[in-house]
């Protein structure tokens, strides 16, 4: 069951502006010029949230909006697999982090929208329920998960405190009453319950009565226990997803092998951290990436905590995790961007993206030619969603007159005129 399934996007003429903002309806678009990973510059027409077309540069003709993305990559976009909203932004806050409806939301909302710039399209939340904030924390995401319906997608994760004994029954009527609110995704964090295999079974059991996927934070350091999770999540036809599993990291190779293959057995999705932990979940480290991979397991890449306690200074960037697994854990660039797009989709049961004719619309243009050089300096960057330009970020570098820069002809970006690198140019031919 995928994370959200959105409306299918309404078709209007094409724009013509040369002005249209980032969030303008643009029908039928026309990306031009942009380069692929395997070498080829080519055009690609978007329509109906989906790529009609892909051919050589020049060769498609279109009554459309034009993107001239000469100098950029084009990727199929980042997805965001862990999150979490209702913390984000907060770790400046003075004294305790505000949990009151309207400050969760405008938080919410900002982290979306700043993990949008960064690439991503779709994001999983993960909210904590119980506690003094009751479902407040929840019904902030799902308001600003309706307010930014159009720009991206972003589902809400329930992830409850305790769920075993007498005091877990509160967070068991509370965990129901957040799927009944609109949360997709049931999730917590079993370590931190006195009893971390009956809060699995509980958490399995309420996903299986309405079809959720389960998403549980663990630091994966307890095999016996990874192999029960193992056991019980093989029947879970919605998925099933654990993360960080740092603590993997710490086991001996033969132990922490074994533990993998039965991961992979039960198609149970691990979600990798590598810019830093959230929560308590979290200690040190990054999961065993390549051990995983080598196993079978799927292996996603999230970001974690964005600037809340946890993290002081996360970014919330895909790029930047994608960059830290192939920089730490020597992945190579295109599996490190894998882990941040195409795994990241399919482990929130979103449809595959590739850039070609008949899937979904959802890309990222990065300037660059090459995806290690991308992912270096990815400064620039392009969001297409739902088959529109969505966000756009623009970076300007300049070094002033001297004989060394002229000499070693050093990049250099100059300030754009006319519409810009990302704008809609209306429907006239190009130059």
């Amino acid at each position: 069951m995928p994370d959200s399934q959105p409306p299918q996007p309404h078709s209007s003429g094409a724009s013509g502006s040369s002005g249209s903002g980032p969030t303008a309806d643009a029908g039928v678009l026309l990306l031009c010029g942009a380069r692929l990973t395997d070498g080829r510059t080519v055009d690609v027409r978007l329509g109906n949230g989906r790529i009609e077309a892909v051919g050589t540069a020049g060769s498609l003709i279109a009554h459309a909006a034009r993107v001239d993305l000469g100098g950029y990559l084009l990727l199929p976009a980042a997805a965001e697999p862990h999150t979490h909203g209702d913390t984000a932004l907060s770790a400046d806050a003075p004294g305790p982090v505000p949990y009151d409806v309207p400050d969760v939301q405008r938080r919410a909302t900002e982290a979306a929208l700043l993990q949008l710039g960064h690439g991503a399209t779709a994001l999983r939340s993960h909210v904590r329920i119980g506690d003094v904030q009751g479902l407040g924390p929840m019904e902030a995401v799902l308001q600003a998960r309706r307010s930014l319906r159009g720009l991206v997608d972003l589902t809400a994760v329930a992830v409850p405190r305790l769920l075993t004994g007498v005091a877990g029954a509160d967070g068991l009527a509370m965990l129901r009453d957040a799927v009944k609110m609109g949360a997709s995704v049931v999730g917590g964090c079993p370590d931190l319950d006195p009893d971390p295999a009956g809060y699995a079974e509980a958490v399995l059991e309420i996903a299986a009565e309405h079809g959720c996927p389960v998403d549980l934070h663990t630091d994966g350091d307890d095999p016996a226990r990874l192999g029960r999770l193992a056991a019980m999540a093989g029947g879970l036809r919605a998925g099933v997803t654990i993360g960080p599993c740092a603590g993997l990291g710490r086991l001996p190779a033969d132990v922490a092998s074994r533990t993998a293959e039965q991961l992979a057995a039960a198609a149970v999705t691990v979600v990798c951290l590598p810019q830093g932990g959230c929560g308590s979940s979290e200690r040190h480290g990054v999961a065993p990436v390549r051990l995983l991979r080598s196993a079978g397991v799927r292996v996603a890449a999230g970001s974690g905590a964005m600037r809340d306690l946890s993290n002081p200074v996360g970014r919330g960037d895909p790029l930047e995790a994608a960059y830290l697994l192939a920089s730490r854990c020597r992945l190579r660039p295109e599996d490190a961007y894998g882990a941040v797009s195409g795994a990241a989709r399919a482990a929130m049961g979103l449809p595959e993206v590739r850039v070609e004719a008949g899937f979904p619309a959802e890309l990222l243009a990065v300037r660059g030619d090459r995806l290690a050089g991308a992912l270096s300096l990815a400064y620039s960057r392009i969001v297409v969603h739902r088959g529109r330009v969505v966000a756009r970020t623009s970076a300007v570098r300049e070094y002033c007159d001297s004989a060394a820069a002229v000499a070693l002809d050093l990049p250099r970006q100059g300030r754009s005129t006319g519409a810009g690198p990302g704008r809609p140019t209306g429907d006239e031919p190009s130059s």
